[in-house]
Order: structure tokens, then C-alpha cells, then sequence
């Protein structure tokens, strides 16, 4: 039997499992929201970065990530996040929240410095070891979220795609949106070869990927 391209990862092992709690119980702090590449703090420690359009659920994540329901302001309203936030993961990780995309309602102006930051950050954060792109398990990949794939192809990052909202799509449809998302997958060679199924308010997914992020060098 071929194995499937792109699975779902495997929930952790009892020692991965812990040494991801341990990382994300210890300190998490925001440390500043920058808007220009010069304002980046020093890259004197490992960094993962969360990339996600307008409502798939990126803030919420955060929060269920680090168990601190503040941490990242959820929002409905799109394009809230207009900057790059940095937060410390423990004493040895940036744990980085990057500008939303594709909304509708900004204006283009805003947008394009969105877009140029966003390319500047990920051509040149040497310190940044993965990408985790987060695609909405009701939706699938969509055109915007294939352009933030190609520029992550394009500056060499690994990213990993984390489908949100698990918990709002019936296991019968759940399949087609992951062979949509799968196929769309194939054409980025930057694409890490594991999905992460997630859903924030039944913590779905949230022990595995605090297990990867803590597995990361």
C-alpha cells in the first residue's frame, strides 16, 4: 500500500509530549511588535513563525498554544494583526506572529507594506528554523494562501501547514479538503511532508504541535 503524501502527524511519544508541555509552560512573553527589518530583535536564538489569512484562526492557536488566553489578541476583525509580534518561548526560542493576509478591506497601500515586510522577514531571519502556514480545515488552500507558499519556497523556508477548526467540518467532508490540500501541497518543495490537524477550542492537535516546535534545532 503507497503511503499517502503529505499525513497526518503522529501524536507524540510520553517524552516529546512533556518536553513539549514543559516548553510551552515555561515563560512566554511578548517582547515587541516591529514594522520595519531593523526593528527585529537580535537573532541570537532559534525563531518558528505563524503565517495565516484573515480568520483561520491564527490567534486562537497561539492562546491554546501557550495556555494563555491573551497572549495573541483573537479578533474578527480582519487585519488586526499589522505587524510582526515577537514573543519569547522559554530562554532559548522566539515564538513570532506575522502579519495576516489576503483582506479584502485593506487598503492596497497597507497591504503591499504588509507583503514586502513579511518578504524581507522570511528572505532574511537566518535564526528561523520553520513556518507553520495555517490553512482552514473548512476552506482548503486558497489563491492567497498558495502566494505566502511560493514566497516560502522561494526564501528556502520549511514550512508546515496546520489545519485549523477541525472540530467545525464532518468527517466525511474532512477527507475531500485534505486531498485539496494535499494536491496543492505537491507543487512547494518547502512544504514539510506532515499535516497538523488542530482545533483550538477542543485542543485537537495542540499536544503535537507544542511536540514539534520543542523538537526543532
Amino acid at each position: 500500500m503507497t503511503p499517502l503524501p503529505f499525513p497526518l502527524a503522529e501524536e507524540p511519544d510520553d517524552h516529546m509530549a512533556e518536553k513539549g508541555r514543559l516548553l510551552f509552560a515555561g515563560p512566554v512573553d511578548f517582547v515587541k511588535g516591529v514594522v520595519a527589518m531593523n526593528g527585529l530583535p537580535e537573532a541570537d536564538r532559534l525563531e518558528v513563525c505563524f503565517a495565516g489569512r484573515s480568520n483561520v484562526g491564527k490567534s486562537s492557536l497561539i492562546n491554546a498554544l501557550t495556555g494563555r488566553k491573551g497572549i495573541a489578541r483573537a479578533s474578527n476583525t480582519p487585519g488586526r494583526t499589522q505587524e510582526i509580534n515577537y514573543f519569547t518561548l522559554g530562554e532559548e526560542r522566539y515564538l513570532v506572529d506575522l502579519p495576516g493576509y489576503g483582506y479584502a478591506n485593506a487598503p492596497l497601500s497597507v497591504v503591499e507594506k504588509w507583503q514586502r515586510l513579511l518578504k524581507q522577514y522570511l528572505q532574511g531571519r537566518q535564526t528561523l528554523r520553520r513556518a507553520f502556514v495555517l490553512i482552514d480545515s473548512r476552506h482548503g488552500v486558497k489563491a492567497v494562501d498558495e502566494e505566502i507558499m511560493t514566497l516560502l519556497d522561494s526564501a528556502a523556508v520549511t514550512f508546515q501547514v496546520v489545519m485549523t477548526k477541525a472540530d467545525k467540518v464532518k468527517e466525511k467532508d474532512r477527507q475531500k479538503v485534505l486531498d485539496q490540500v494535499r494536491g496543492a501541497l505537491s507543487k512547494h518543495p518547502a512544504a514539510f511532508p506532515e499535516l497538523v490537524l488542530t482545533s483550538s477550542e477542543k485542543g485537537d492537535g495542540i499536544s503535537t504541535l507544542r511536540a514539534i516546535i520543542a523538537g526543532l534545532d
